[in-house]
């Protein structure tokens, strides 16, 4: 098919289809495969501009040099902290069986079962 004859439409639709990449789509009406993405983008309502491209890289070099002015935090501290986020992690998780427990079983199982206090 020639490039005249085909629409912006008709590939974007053929790539939303699926089962093809922007550069086959590319090669196969013989226009730029960065020219379909870009189509299929702003179709998308994805598509970013130059100037935001520019900014999104500005902003990353400036978090790249605050993070290397960022003192770096001794190896025993990281290691605590590795290990307090698997502590919260199985927390969660052992508190997640422990409600989906008492919702098929209906048992409240954080009750304490010992023994009564006598009220003299």
């Amino acid at each position: 098919m020639d490039k005249t004859t085909i629409t912006k439409e008709e590939v974007i639709a053929e790539y939303l289809a699926g089962g093809i990449s922007f550069i086959k789509l590319g090669k196969k009406y013989n226009i730029p495969g960065s020219t379909v993405s870009t189509w299929v983008h702003k179709y998308e309502g994805r598509h970013r501009t130059w100037r935001d491209r520019m900014k999104r890289q500005q902003q990353l070099k400036q978090e790249r040099q605050l993070q290397a002015q960022i003192p770096q935090l001794p190896e025993d501290v990281r290691q605590l902290q590795t290990a307090l986020r698997k502590a919260e992690l199985h927390n969660k998780l052992l508190e997640e069986i422990l409600r989906l427990s008492e919702e098929h079983t209906g048992l409240d199982l954080r009750k304490k079962f010992g023994t009564r206090q006598s009220s003299i």
